[in-house]
């Protein structure tokens, strides 16, 4: 029988990095879990997430393990996979660090990486569409990694892709509910001016426009929202001849 384990886990991993509608979502500890994955699926030593900061490399990057991932990808202000991934939106294939070519193209961070015994290196970007939102990088110590397989490439990609849906589904997500908060604001704003007009239409045996334009007076007056001075209204907070300071009684009409 075909031993399915490393397919479930992928499977496990992809619907993980696609959970992410959730309040108390963390986007850096959520990074760093997708590189710890990579780390797990991909036999690497580290890897780590690059993201776009207004379209500079941000300073701040997550990986696993941390302090070593955090470190090369600091390193690579200079030039480095990640940031080439990150500002092309391509994938950086693998490459050896122990090469002549690799110390001329990245003559920083190949030097930082071999001190911390990695190999080889690649990249590939975290994309939406035509949207790049970071790059992932892996770091592996055997140097002759860097002729891997492109089924591996192909691979990280696939987890850097429903990572980059992930972070996009959250901002909707997080745009949704401030969406729908702003509306339920307004409504319950407009409920509570229409019962203060009520109010004061019935107190004071005028019209509910005329109590609205009391309202609205008084709130340009003192400079508050006529939310707030409706709600004190209702509550009975608000000072009558302050409210009608002001306001002229319809002709004819009781006070």
């Amino acid at each position: 029988m075909r031993d399915h384990t490393s397919e479930l886990r992928l499977a496990e991993v992809l619907v993980e990095a696609s959970d992410t509608l959730a309040d108390d979502f963390d986007p850096e500890l959520y990074l760093s879990r997708v590189a710890g994955h990579c780390v797990e699926l991909l036999e690497a030593t580290a890897a780590g997430v690059l993201v776009d900061g207004d379209h500079l490399p941000a300073l701040v990057a997550s990986g696993h393990p941390r302090p070593l991932a955090l470190d090369l990808l600091k390193t690579q202000q200079g030039g480095g996979p990640c940031v080439d991934s990150l500002g092309t939106g391509r994938a950086v294939p693998p490459v050896r660090l122990t090469t002549a070519e690799s110390a001329r193209r990245w003559p920083e961070f190949t030097a930082q990486a071999r001190a911390h015994g990695i190999g080889a290196t690649y990249a590939v970007p975290l994309r939406r569409r035509e949207t790049t939102l970071g790059a992932l990088n892996l770091f592996v110590a055997d140097a002759s990694h860097g002729g891997a397989a492109d089924g591996e490439l192909r691979l990280a990609q696939a987890i850097a892709d429903m990572a980059a849906v992930g972070l996009r589904n959250h901002r909707t997500y997080t745009e949704y509910r401030t969406l729908t908060s702003q509306l339920q604001s307004a409504l319950t704003s407009r409920i509570r001016i229409e019962q203060a007009k009520g109010i004061l239409a019935e107190r004071w045996h005028t019209s509910v426009d005329e109590a609205f334009a009391a309202l609205r007076r008084y709130a340009r007056r003192e400079r508050l929202v006529i939310a707030v001075v409706a709600t004190s209204v209702i509550e009975g907070s608000l000072d009558d001849a302050a409210l009608r300071d002001g306001w002229s009684e319809p002709s004819g009409e009781a006070p």
